[in-house]
Order: C-alpha cells, then sequence, then structure tokens
C-alpha cells in the first residue's frame, strides 16, 4: 500500500502568511508611530528589563513547554513563535484603538504597548496547547488572530460595563485562554483521539527540552505578573513578585509531593513537574491584587498545586472519555482550575475586607458576573473558531500525520527516493 502524505500547505500557509504580514505593514505605516522617551527619562531602563523578562518566557518558555511530545518538538516551538509574533502585532493594534482619536488618529508603539501585545499573546499560546498536534499551521494562525481579538473584547467589556481595573482584566487570560482552547479541541474533536495515538508520546530527551520551559516561565512569571500593576500602589510591584515567587516556590513543593503520593510507584511524574509547578504563578496571578500577607499567597500556591496535579493525574483521561475532550497539553489542569482557585480566592479576600455587608455584596455580584462574562465569551469563540477550523479549505491535519513534524517540516535524510 502507497505511503500516504500529508497534504501540501504551499498554497495556504505562504500565501496568508504574506497577506497578513503585507496587511500589517501597511496599518502601522498609516496609523502607528513610535513612542519617544526623553533621554533624562527613567522609562526605558526601567521598562526594558521586564520586556525582556515577558519576552523570553513568552518565546522560550511556551516555546520549550511544549516539546515533550517525542516527534513534534520542531512544530511545537517553530509554531508557538509564528503565533507568538502573529498574536503580538495584532494585540498592539487592537489595544492601540483606544488611543486613536487623541493621536491624530494614530496610535503609539513603545515598550508597555509590547509588553502589554506579548501578555494577549500568551493566552493564544495557552489556547493553542489545548490543540497541540492536532491542527496545521495556518489553522493555528487564524487561533492566534481570534483568540486575541477576543481576549482584548472581554477586557474591553469588563472595564466598559463592570469598571474593572485593567491588571485584573488582563490576568483573566488564564480563564479564558484555556476554556477558549477546550471548547476549540472539543468542536474538533476525532474519533481516534478515544485511543492513545501512536505518536502521543515523550521520551528523555523531549522531556528535558520541556522541563527547560519550564524553568524559564518559573523563573521570570514573578516579571510576568507584576508588569501590569499600577505604578500608583506604593510598593505594588515589589509585593507582586514576591507574592508571586512564594506562590511558585510553594506550588513546586507540592505538586512534586502530590506526584509522588498519587503514582502508584510512589515515582515523580515528568508531566506533572513540567505543568503543575507553574500553579502556582497562575492562581496568584489572578488574585494577587488583594493578597498582602506571605503565608496567603503560599496558601494559595499549595491549593493550586494540589489542584493542578490531580487534575492532571485523573481528569485528564475523563475529559477525553467523558466529554470528548481531547486536551493534548492539560491546558485545564495548568491554567483553567488554578485560575478559577485564583479567582475565588480573589472573591473571598476581597469579602473579608470589606467595611460593610452592602459593599460586600455588591462585589460579590461584579466579580461573579467578571467571571460569566468571561466563559461564555471565550467558550462562545472557542466553539465558532473551531467550527471555521473544521473547512477542508485550511487542508486539516490527517489523523496519521498527527503529532509528527514530518507533515510540515523538510529533513533531507528522511526524504524518499523515488
Amino acid at each position: 500500500m502507497a505511503p500516504q502524505y500529508a497534504p501540501s500547505l504551499r498554497s495556504r500557509l505562504a500565501p496568508i502568511l504574506l497577506f497578513l504580514q503585507t496587511g500589517l505593514i501597511v496599518i502601522y505605516a498609516f496609523c502607528a508611530e513610535l513612542e519617544h522617551i526623553d533621554k533624562k527619562d527613567e522609562t526605558f531602563s526601567d521598562l526594558y528589563p521586564v520586556f525582556q523578562d515577558v519576552n523570553v518566557a513568552v518565546i522560550l518558555g511556551f516555546g520549550f513547554l511544549g516539546t515533550f511530545l517525542v516527534r513534534y518538538g520542531f512544530s511545537s516551538s517553530g509554531f508557538n513563535l509564528l503565533v507568538a509574533v502573529i498574536a503580538t502585532q495584532w494585540a498592539v493594534v487592537l489595544n492601540g484603538l483606544q488611543s486613536w482619536s487623541s493621536l491624530r488618529g494614530k496610535f503609539t508603539v513603545g515598550l508597555r504597548s509590547l509588553v502589554v501585545a506579548e501578555i494577549c499573546a500568551a493566552s493564544a499560546l495557552i489556547s493553542m496547547g489545548a490543540v497541540l498536534g492536532k491542527t496545521n499551521p495556518v489553522q493555528l494562525l487564524l487561533v492566534a488572530l481570534l483568540e486575541v481579538s477576543g481576549f482584548i473584547l472581554n477586557g474591553w467589556l469588563l472595564q466598559a460595563f463592570l469598571k474593572l481595573r485593567h491588571l485584573n482584566t488582563m490576568m483573566m487570560l488564564h480563564v479564558f485562554g484555556s476554556f477558549f482552547g477546550l471548547m476549540l479541541t472539543r468542536t474538533l474533536y476525532r474519533k481516534e483521539s478515544q485511543h492513545p495515538h501512536e505518536k502521543e508520546k515523550f521520551d528523555r530527551k523531549t522531556g528535558l527540552f520541556s522541563m527547560m520551559g519550564t524553568l524559564f516561565l518559573w523563573m521570570f512569571w514573578p516579571s510576568f505578573n507584576s508588569e501590569l500593576v499600577e505604578l500608583d500602589r506604593p510598593g505594588g510591584k515589589m509585593a507582586a513578585v514576591c507574592s508571586t515567587y512564594l506562590a511558585l516556590a510553594v506550588s513546586a513543593l507540592t505538586a512534586a509531593a502530590v506526584s509522588v503520593l498519587t503514582s502508584p510507584e510512589g515515582r515523580l511524574h515528568p508531566g506533572h513537574l513540567q505543568r503543575c509547578t507553574l500553579a502556582g504563578g497562575v492562581a496568584i496571578g489572578v488574585s494577587m491584587s488583594v493578597v498582602h500577607l506571605p503565608w496567603v499567597a503560599m496558601a494559595i500556591g499549595f491549593a493550586a498545586a494540589v489542584i493542578s496535579t490531580l487534575g492532571f493525574r485523573y481528569l485528564k483521561l475523563h475529559m477525553l472519555l467523558g466529554f470528548e475532550c481531547h486536551d493534548t497539553c492539560g491546558v485545564l489542569c495548568t491554567h483553567g482550575l488554578p485560575g478559577l482557585l485564583g479567582w475565588l480566592a480573589h472573591l473571598i479576600l476581597q469579602l473579608a475586607d470589606s467595611e460593610d455587608l452592602t459593599t460586600a455584596i455588591r462585589f460579590a455580584v461584579f466579580h461573579i458576573c467578571t467571571l460569566l462574562i468571561t466563559l461564555s465569551l471565550s467558550m462562545t469563540m472557542g466553539i465558532l473558531t473551531g467550527l471555521l477550523l473544521k473547512w477542508n479549505f485550511w487542508r486539516p491535519t490527517q489523523n496519521n500525520k498527527c503529532f509528527d513534524d514530518q507533515a510540515f517540516w523538510e529533513f533531507p535524510h528522511l526524504a524518499v527516493r523515488k
């Protein structure tokens, strides 16, 4: 029987990449201008280190984190770069819409706008993890554009109707990205996914690269969380950095302990260390605006690691069998559940600090509406995006070519001689 090759993306990927990039260049040409900073200003020296940290987390952290699949390392890291850069450029445009009227129809591009745009792009990278190995780069580009558009729209809605601060809307990226990805992979579900794919596995080498991504994210997560804290809050950034570090430290130890306790052989599971150690950073990011004591941050990190590790051990398989939701990277356990925990911690801590019952009830209503709007929009956008990606025009990946670099990359030493 003749071998079946993956359909060529020459007529899809290259034209779409060139069309999108040309369109963005035109938009920037007519509507963007660079931010000018006075030489005496300390803004550059303050922002550039943070920009570097966020850039490393988005490109190296998320890029290496998905390389655990034994035959999908090139695609995980390479497609991560494509999604990140197109999503960042698009997010700069969408975030700049608010300043068009005040700057003669133009928006400024500076370090702060790039950092905010990269954080928006991170929501698309979270969603990408749910469908990793089952989509081609053309589909991932569409996911990046639609997911970032939905996330920024969600932030506008929360700020316009619920008067939420920018920090709180941005930190909902974990909840938005994970549930967007879950609905996306649910819509793109294949019956063959009921049985483990022969290529959906990892080995020592790919696991080591994935662990490297975890370490990058773990080290730079405090910068990721603290960048959007308002400068007018005395000590706000320092408190965010310290709280994030403590939550991450506790979640790393707790994830290791729970991994050993739940293992039949009493050994560490590589996937738990690669993902569940980050749960504390996710949870504290959603709730850090109301965390003022070290032990509270540590308790949040502890609970997040327990929920994430148990979910990764038991929930991922049940999501596949019970809900036909094939979550490749376990984004529900890494980002979704810890994000919901952080939302709940934010609610409880804010209620505890409320001075009277009326204020507490009002905040609870607004906080619950925040979650409902975010979940509704993310899940709706995920379903609609999934329906769009099922169109055969995008040349969906064949089942036997899932989780395989050879479907998209040139490997001369593996070429078939005719």
